[in-house]
């Protein structure tokens, strides 16, 4: 039975003006879509891979619910939750309170093959090899001073029931961990591990679920344990990997410009304790919406477009103004 506190934000497209959120209806004949489950956000095109898959949903917080809890229920991370709910309380969203559930994405800007890594969106994406149906996860990345690198590799060896051999640079921080920790559940690579062709750095499970979603880790990606058993099932040794940072992501779906703005690494970390975004502006941005506008530059809404840049909420919006509309 549909549980009646869970609605799409029909279309998935968020429409931002005067500070309230209004939907923009796109038809269900765009794309074949799954919200977000414990599986994944999939989203199947007939003709290509999607430019954006998912939809935002909107939650009715019950009373136990905490935002703690709720990113695993919906397979999404913790500082995605976080930047689309700033005003809710964390710990104490209060029964009935309206949550955003942040699972439409732009996908990243790289070739569609593979997995894709965006740092800034702290999201997985594996392109299929159908040519036409993305499976998105959240993943945790490396904190700060342990960035997790960019570039291009490939998963070279997986493992199931992985042990840890622990770097030589993490024991100098941590004397007190053994140069080994077998399988089991204090092992922190958990249940299933995809390595990378970069010495040290690989896709894994953990022990410690909370972290997802997080900067939080020596620069390995962690994914909750029901997706890294579908991702080591569904990957072969040889898949191409590639890892960028793109924390505002442009693209044209079904005839509307989309704007995602996400909060760099470091307003990542200012997103996650809760304090209020600052710095980082992206003076690049005016160029390339202009440039991704074609012909249609003028009807460009730069209010609304400020008002995302500054938010960084990672919400999807349409940027361009109805045809015929005034200012």
């Amino acid at each position: 039975m549909r549980d009646r506190r869970l609605s799409p934000i029909r279309g998935w497209v968020l429409g931002v003006a005067g500070g309230c959120a209004a939907a923009l209806w796109l038809g269900a004949a765009q794309a074949a879509e799954t919200a977000a489950g414990p599986t994944g956000t999939t989203v199947g095109s007939k003709a290509a891979y999607p430019a954006m898959i998912g939809r935002v949903l909107r939650y009715r917080a019950r009373h136990e619910d905490t935002l703690i809890h709720l990113p695993r229920r919906f397979n999404i991370g913790y500082t995605e939750l976080r930047a689309a709910n700033p005003y809710v309380d964390p710990w104490l969203p209060g029964e009935g309170t309206e949550i955003l559930i942040p699972t439409a994405h732009i996908v990243p800007q790289a070739a569609h093959k593979g997995l894709v890594l965006n740092l800034a969106d702290q999201r997985l994406y594996h392109f299929r090899p159908d040519g036409k149906t993305v499976v998105s996860y959240p993943v945790g990345i490396g904190r700060e001073g342990w960035s997790t690198p960019t570039g291009r590799t490939r998963v070279v060896r997986k493992r199931e029931r992985p042990t840890w051999y622990v770097p030589k640079s993490i024991r100098a921080e941590r004397p007190d961990l053994p140069a080994v920790v077998p399988p089991g559940p204090n092992n922190p690579l958990g249940l299933h591990a995809l390595y990378l062709g970069w010495r040290a750095y690989l896709l894994h499970g953990t022990n410690r679920p909370y972290g997802i979603g997080r900067r939080a880790s020596h620069g390995c990606v962690r994914l909750y344990p029901e997706d890294i058993a579908r991702l080591y099932r569904d990957i072969a040794v040889g898949t191409p990997v590639t890892v960028v940072d793109q924390p505002i992501k442009i693209a044209w779906v079904g005839g509307e410009l989309m704007l995602e703005a996400h909060p760099t690494q470091a307003q990542a970390d200012q997103v996650e304790s809760g304090r209020r975004i600052t710095g980082e502006g992206a003076p690049e941005i005016a160029y390339r919406l202009v440039t991704a506008a074609r012909g249609q530059a003028s009807r460009l809404d730069w209010s609304r477009i400020r008002q995302a840049l500054r938010k960084r909420s990672g919400l999807p919006i349409a940027v361009l103004k109805r045809e015929g509309a005034a200012g």
